[in-house]
């Protein structure tokens, strides 16, 4: 295999990182012991930029591109984004109904199916009138408020995706990149 890039990642199935690598947990590093990585990351991942930067922190994160393009957010190296976990507010939530038409048409059939409402009930065996097209449409009426439920407890939902998990390591030594 070739020499790596000083501050190449690479994905690793161990749970160590190989010799001349460090694991990218965003663990702090002494500029003078690494001054060329700190050369090409500098502080964008932490540090005070005097004595210390630190290296990525890549546990329990995606690596996103960095950049911008059509129709994408603007990210630059070393920008957080995201969350594990989410909870939905009235606010967060784009404007929907859950509309139910009822009718106060007798009832003629007590089978549920594409064009059939709801309709006053003549009796246990019919709960539901026909909306064929050829009998006038059922006035739409206001339900009570209680009819229909809330739910939900306004607490966190994992927002995770699929994922499996491996390490990811950065090069602390190598070749030093060079600019186009």
């Amino acid at each position: 295999m070739s020499q790596p890039f000083v501050g190449e990642i690479r994905l690793f199935g161990g749970n160590f990182a190989p010799r001349n690598w460090a694991l990218c947990n965003g663990q702090t590093i002494n500029i003078s012991q690494n001054q060329a990585l700190f050369a090409l990351i500098g502080t964008a991942f932490g540090g005070n930029g005097v004595s210390t930067f630190q290296l990525p922190n890549l546990q329990g994160r995606l690596p996103v591109g960095q950049g911008v393009g059509p129709s994408l957010s603007p990210r630059i190296v070393g920008q957080f984004a995201g969350e594990e976990n989410v909870t939905l507010t009235q606010s967060t939530m784009p404007a929907h109904s859950h509309p139910l038409n009822a009718s106060t048409v007798t009832a003629n059939t007590a089978a549920v199916g594409p064009g059939v409402l709801p309709g006053a009930v003549p009796s246990p065996e019919h709960f539901y009138t026909i909306v064929d097209g050829t009998s006038p449409a059922p006035t739409p009426h206001t339900l009570d408020a209680g009819s229909v439920a809330q739910y939900g407890g306004s607490t966190p939902h994992n927002n995770l995706m699929p994922t499996l998990c491996v390490s990811y390591i950065i090069s602390l030594f190598g070749v030093f990149p060079a600019r186009n």
